[in-house]
């Protein structure tokens, strides 16, 4: 059985990592920011729901009678 050359693994993997590094700084580069960055407000909007208003009761499955 052959032995598996990998003497140009290490270059092959840092030339990928360059280029990979190289491409996104490309395409990051593309975006446009704004300079400066305004806080926008957040309006938290109440949604009226009828069961917003109304009293409901939660059972917990511990005050549920046994069943057998």
């Amino acid at each position: 059985m052959p032995q598996l050359d990998t003497s140009t693994w290490l270059v092959t993997i840092l030339s990928m990592i360059i280029t990979l590094f190289i491409m996104f700084q490309l395409k990051i580069s593309k975006f446009n920011f704004p300079l400066h960055p305004s806080s926008k407000s957040i309006n938290k909007h109440q949604l009226k729901n009828p069961w917003n208003m109304k009293w409901t009761k939660i059972y917990s499955p511990h005050s549920l009678s046994q069943q057998s």
